[in-house]
């Protein structure tokens, strides 16, 4: 019996929490019910817009709802949004196509600029390459092929000039630039080699007299080499040096060439004190007239070196040096081997 009244009474208690559950759900539909029915009440409600024009004419109603103008407001609303957010976008796009534009002037004035800078290139080139072109012939050095050739795409410079066979604009630019890189490229080897010639050349002209033999170039030829009116007797006779003058004393003297000194006399009719220098080659130079004399016989001396300065010993008309160059027993103009203007 226990048992079985347990059970009804679970059962009972079932039945009743399932009416509430019932009643509850009852109660919450009915009153979202009244919601909708007021809120479709009140979308439903109509409205009377009247226009009034300001002349006779007949007035205008338009009906509506209260739905419908909701709708109309949030459809122009959307439409106003949505115009300014696009104004505010294209605002954005027009300055940025501004500052493209402004970019695009300056990339343009730099190509004008850049291409301008090419063309002085190109004539800066050509140039050079007649330079080289001089400079290899005195030399006796041969142009590599690809520096002489002279095709469509070689790299000599006067392709370069060539340039309305060239397609126009950067790509022309750009052409010009990958030529004169190639032909510099094959300059190199040329240039080594002069360079290496030029050593060789620089380690003769030490060893000839071919420097001005006052120090710092100063001074100027106040007689020149060969046949003249002797100044002392009035006599012509033949001169056989040059005459350098600086008109005053105490001028150092340089040597021209490496060598030895073979010999420092005083000649009290002649020369006055004087240095006779021995070089390779069968050259000999000499120096007269000095005032000082500032290394000893047997010294060997490098080209540049002081040996002593202008004077005015033995028979002058003023302190000068007389300078004077020999090859074996030969007596030879001074100016052939000296770097040395005439006209100073």
């Amino acid at each position: 019996m226990g048992k079985w009244s347990d059970a009804l009474r679970q059962t009972r208690q079932y039945h009743l929490m399932e009416k509430r559950i019932l009643s509850g759900l009852g109660r919450f539909f009915a009153a979202l019910g009244n919601s909708l029915s007021r809120l479709l009440s009140f979308f439903d409600r109509k409205l009377t817009v009247m226009v009034v024009p300001h002349s006779h004419d007949r007035v205008v109603h338009l009906q509506t709802n209260m739905f419908a103008m909701i709708l109309g407001g949030i459809l122009i609303g959307g439409i106003i949004a949505t115009c300014l957010y696009f104004s505010q976008n294209s605002l954005a796009v027009n300055e940025e196509i501004s500052h493209l534009r402004n970019e695009n002037r300056e990339t343009l004035a730099s190509f004008d600029e850049m291409r301008d800078e090419n063309n002085n290139l190109l004539q800066v080139s050509k140039r050079f390459k007649s330079a080289m072109s001089r400079s290899l012939s005195l030399l006796g050095i041969t142009p590599t092929n690809s520096m002489s050739q002279t095709p469509a795409r070689s790299s000599d410079l006067a392709a370069l000039l060539t340039t309305e066979d060239i397609s126009s604009g950067s790509a022309r630019e750009t052409n010009n630039i990958r030529d004169l890189t190639a032909y510099l490229e094959n300059s190199i080897v040329p240039i080594e080699r002069m360079s290496h010639t030029l050593e060789l050349y620089g380690t003769l002209f030490t060893d000839i007299p071919s420097i001005w033999p006052i120090k710092n170039g100063i001074g100027h030829i106040s007689m020149q080499f060969g046949q003249g009116i002797n100044p002392i007797t009035g006599q012509y006779y033949i001169h056989k040096g040059l005459d350098l003058s600086t008109y005053r004393t105490g001028d150092p003297v340089i040597v021209t060439a490496n060598g030895q000194v073979v010999g420092i006399n005083y000649d009290p009719y002649g020369y006055g004190n004087y240095i006779i220098v021995k070089h390779k080659h069968g050259i000999y130079t000499l120096y007269a007239h000095m005032s000082t004399v500032r290394i000893r016989k047997g010294d060997f001396v490098s080209q540049g070196d002081v040996i002593g300065s202008i004077g005015g010993t033995g028979v002058v008309t003023g302190p000068h040096l007389h300078y004077e160059v020999h090859i074996g027993s030969d007596v030879v103009d001074p100016v052939k081997y000296v770097n040395l203007k005439i006209d100073k």
